[in-house]
Formats: C-alpha cells, structure tokens, sequence
C-alpha cells in the first residue's frame, strides 16, 4: 500500500534532519546539517521558526534534567532552548579527539537514558565511522566500520538496537543487554537502484519500523520480521529521517535534504502524516 504525505514546511533545507518532538515546547524540532541551523516547527499555527548554530547540529536528544543534549560536528553539548533560541549550556564530551575530516551523525536516547550516536566521514568516501555509547561511565565504542550510520531505533523494553550502514544498504539489528550490544545480524537490505539507501528510522507501538529511503522518494514501514508492510511517496527524493509527534504522538513528520536537487521543487521541506498508528515520546538522556 502506497500513500502520500503532505508538506508542512515548504523551506529548503540543504541536510534536513534530527527530527524530534518535544513536549516540553510542544514543537516538531529538526536540523539542517549542512546549513547549520536549528529548526522548530509549531503544528498549532504552521510556524516554522530557525536559528543559526555555531557549528553544524547533527540532532537533539531531551535531556532528563531539562534541555537537550545535542549532537554538533564535532562534540557533545548541553543546550537550553530559550525565547531567543538556543544557548549552549557545556560541553560534555568529544568522540573525534581532533580527527579532522569527520562528524557526529544521527543519535538517539534509550528507555535507560543511555545516549547511541554515530560518527562518520564527512565526505563520505571513507567507512571509518563508529557507532558510541554514552552515559554516566562516559563514551565507549560500541560497533565500527560504517559509512554513514544513520538512524538507531531502539525498541521499547530497550532490548532490541536497528542501527543502518546507509552506504551499504543495510539495516542492522542488535541485541542490547546491560548497555552493551550483541548478535549483530542483517535485519533489512536495500538494493540501491530500486530502494535507494536507508536512512533515518523510528518504531511505533506495534514495533513497526519505519524507514528513510534517501534517494528513493519514501518512507517504508517494516513489520518485526523485516516483511515490507507500507509505504508512503514524497515528492522529495532524498528522504532523510522520520519522528512521531504531536500531542497524540500520531503523526508522522518527515525530514528531507535538497542538496544535490535543484530540479525537485519540494526537496529540503518538512512533511507530514498521519499513518494511523502513533509512535513514541523520545527518550531522554539521564
């Protein structure tokens, strides 16, 4: 079954990504990567609102105590969103211990408030990136060798980690005990020339997985077994990631990236819909 969503944000950005509600604000947070900037989408007026960031943000994550922690390129930050935007409150840690050429990608908290991010090379030409683990013990290197990791999902007894090798077209699955990750196994595999390449991802509360299809102009909902169950079109080839918001936490809104699609009037913009089925509040960081 194929369906459509619909645009709410009609902007450009160049990496639109991170997308994120936030009960706090109740807004539809999201980032442009490349565009350095921090993007806040309000569904009771249709208002978008946007702020420079001093370097790029790869994704926020609600932090327990309030606030956020965010993902910027090359470091983990406190951030406080206030009414003039965001103020970075202290750094917390910093995977790349000065390795040029790479970046923080996509990141998410889990039901224990342990915090999974990605790294990788930011022109893409090397798989040099790790996939981390930080908490209270501090960061530790969970998994290697990706090109683009993209999108963890974590399920909601926190006992089951998908995390995507974009490049490769692969969607992994593990098993999570004690913060630490095991069974690494194939769950999803996407044929480049008819899927395009996983991306971001998200689970709704059937265990639904859905997924980004970059270069593919969708979004794919996977049943627990991996068997394709729907799918929904955009006008927008490159998809890039997908959160439940909303007070109802029933829809679904959709991030997209125009870079590299001049010719696609929509690529970039912020989508919604409503499947039908609702999501997850984020977890946070604790």
């Amino acid at each position: 079954m194929t369906e459509t969503a619909h645009c709410v944000w009609p902007g450009r950005a160049q990496l639109g990504e991170g997308p994120l509600w936030s009960t706090e604000h109740r807004l539809l947070l999201f980032v442009d990567i490349r565009g350095s900037r921090l993007l806040a989408y309000s569904p009771d007026d249709g208002s978008t609102r946007d702020w420079p960031m001093v370097e790029a943000c790869c994704w926020l994550v609600p932090h327990a105590q309030g606030g956020f922690i965010a993902g910027l390129r090359s470091r983990l930050v406190r951030l406080q969103l206030g009414p003039e935007g965001p103020c970075i409150v202290e750094t917390l840690a910093s995977p790349l211990n000065g390795r040029s050429g790479q970046r923080l990608n996509d990141g998410k908290a889990d039901p224990s408030g342990r915090l999974w991010f990605g790294t990788m090379d930011d022109a893409e030409r090397e798989s040099n990136g790790s996939f981390y683990r930080f908490d209270h013990q501090g960061l530790h290197e969970a998994d290697r060798g990706y090109g683009v990791p993209n999108g963890p999902a974590i399920t909601a007894d926190g006992t089951t980690l998908y995390h995507t090798d974009s490049p490769s077209g692969t969607v992994y699955a593990f098993d999570v005990t004690g913060g630490k990750l095991a069974n690494k196994r194939v769950h999803l595999r996407f044929d480049a020339d008819k899927d395009g390449y996983p991306d971001g991802m998200t689970l709704d509360i059937e265990g639904g997985l859905w997924v980004a299809h970059w270069d593919g102009g969708r979004l794919s909902r996977f049943l627990p077994d991996g068997t394709l169950d729907r799918q929904v079109s955009l006008p927008a080839s490159r998809v890039t990631s997908c959160a439940f918001g909303g007070d109802d936490l029933a829809t679904l809104y959709i991030t997209t990236a125009g870079v590299g699609r001049d010719a696609e009037p929509q690529a970039g913009a912020l989508f919604a819909f409503r499947p039908g089925v609702t999501g997850y509040a984020p977890c946070s960081y604790e």
